[in-house]
C-alpha cells in the first residue's frame, strides 16, 4: 500500500492512538501548537464516516496513526543481527524493516506486525483506521514510544493542551497528542522516516536518526 500524499498544508495535524477497549482517543494540533480538538473514535459501523467528518473539520491536516500500516503477506525473510543483515533462520518471520529499524536503534520495542491471519484485533481495526484516513488526509504511521524517547532531547518544544477528554484514558489520550506532535514536526523538516525498504512501509519519527547506512536499506530477498 503507498504512502498517503494528499498534502495541502493546513497547519493542522491529527494523532490517532488506537485502542480496542475504550475506542481510539485523538487529538488535532494546530500551527502553533495549540490543541484545537480532541475525542474518542468509536470502532463499529460509524467509524468511517467519524473519520470522514473528522478529516472535513481540519482539511488538508496530517495524521499520525500509531498502529501498523498493513499487514505482512508473509514472514519477512531478512534479520538484522550483529549489525548486518542475515537470512531467516528458524524465527517467526514477524515484523516490517519499519519496526526492525526501531528496535536496532533503541528507540523503542515494537509490537511486530503479523500477517493479517495473524493480526490481533487492535491491529486489524488499526488496517481499517489506515484505510478510513487515507481516503481523506495525508496520513502516515508513528510510534510515540520512539517520538517520546527523542523528544526528551528537545526541551524547546511545547504544545498547549486540554485535559477535558483525558478521563476515559490518560496514557492514551497523551500518546495521540504525541502522535499529532510528531507528524507535525515531521512535516515541517525537522523528522525523518525510516523503514519501507520491504515497501510495507515506514515510520515516521519527529526528528531525525543516526543510524549505519545498511540498516537503513533493505536486502534483497533471497533466491
Amino acid at each position: 500500500m503507498a504512502e498517503s500524499t494528499l498534502s495541502t498544508d493546513t497547519g493542522y495535524a491529527i494523532g490517532v492512538d488506537v485502542q480496542l477497549r475504550r475506542g481510539c482517543p485523538y487529538a488535532v494540533l494546530g500551527a502553533e501548537g495549540r490543541q484545537a480538538e480532541a475525542g474518542w473514535l468509536t470502532p463499529g459501523p460509524s467509524l468511517a464516516s467519524d473519520v470522514a467528518a473528522l478529516c472535513r473539520r481540519y482539511p488538508g491536516a496530517v495524521v499520525g496513526l500509531d498502529c501498523p500500516r498493513q499487514p505482512l503477506p508473509a514472514p519477512r525473510p531478512w534479520y538484522w543481527r550483529q549489525g548486518r543483515w542475515q537470512p531467516r533462520a528458524q524465527e517467526v518471520g514477524w515484523g516490517r524493516h519499519c519496526e526492525v529499524v526501531i528496535r536496532a536503534l533503541g528507540l523503542a520495542n515494537p509490537q511486530w506486525t503479523t500477517t493479517l491471519a495473524e493480526a490481533p484485533a487492535w491491529m486489524q481495526l488499526g488496517f481499517e483506521l489506515f484505510a478510513a484516513f487515507e481516503r481523506h488526509c495525508e496520513t502516515h504511521e508513528v510510534f510515540p514510544s520512539a517520538s517520546y524517547r527523542q523528544l526528551a532531547q528537545a526541551p524547546e518544544l511545547r504544545i498547549e493542551i486540554s485535559l477535558d477528554q483525558f478521563g476515559p484514558g490518560p496514557k492514551d489520550l497523551l500518546d495521540a497528542l504525541v502522535a499529532a506532535v510528531t507528524v507535525r514536526e515531521f512535516r515541517a523538516g525537522r523528522g525523518s522516516a525510516v523503514g519501507n525498504g520491504d515497501g510495507f512501509g515506514s515510520i515516521v519519527l519527529p526528528r531525525p536518526v543516526q543510524a549505519p547506512a545498511a540498516l537503513l536499506r533493505w536486502p534483497d530477498t533471497p533466491r
